[in-house]
């Protein structure tokens, strides 16, 4: 029996359709879904061996996950702020107002989920700046000569630092913008 999968339309006009079903339908095909038939069980043995590997998962993931939780970082302020996207984002925060870079939490996350999905790591190579030999990087996707002209002494001089990133891209785009609250696309 074939059941055909139907298009769902996200508001930002994704279809999610699976990797078949994107597959298929990037050749011009329609994607659809075979049912299979039940298959026999496992021995015991094997059956107890997947659920230990499943639970083993289980508890790494739940110990990372509190190793994350508790994971801060101190800043020069003195103060402690979380090493995950809020953390990064209100430590640059408190550095911009020392320096009187203007810019708001919500649009500089807003410009982080648009630019890099929150990855500090992320590397944009095949855009103009890529094919250029500069390739922009970290959370608000900078280019090196960028992050060198706008970094902000007092952050790290590492351009995929998460809040030296944050605070160089806030500067430049008060320079530019005026502030990253009038960024809505690529800068």
């Amino acid at each position: 029996m074939r059941t055909a999968l139907r298009n769902t339309k996200l508001t930002t006009g994704l279809t999610l359709l699976g990797a078949a079903g994107i597959a298929t339908t990037a050749l011009g095909g329609t994607a659809h879904a075979a049912t299979t038939p039940p298959q026999t069980k496992p021995a015991a043995h094997a059956t107890q061996a997947a659920a230990d590997k499943d639970d083993k998962k289980a508890d790494k993931k739940a110990d990372d996950k509190a190793e994350k939780k508790d994971d801060k970082t101190e800043a020069k302020d003195g103060k402690s702020y979380p090493d995950n996207l809020d953390g990064w984002i209100r430590e640059a925060k408190a550095i911009m107002d020392k320096h009187d870079i203007p810019g708001s939490y919500d649009s500089i996350k807003r410009n982080i989920i648009r630019e890099s999905a929150g990855d500090p790591n992320a590397v944009n190579d095949w855009d103009v700046n890529a094919q250029k030999g500069t390739p922009s990087r970290g959370l608000l996707q900078v280019i090196q000569p960028t992050f060198d002209q706008y970094h902000v002494k007092g952050t790290p001089d590492k351009l995929t630092d998460p809040v030296a990133n944050i605070v160089a891209a806030c500067n430049y785009a008060a320079d530019r913008y005026g502030t990253m609250d009038n960024v809505d696309s690529a800068y």
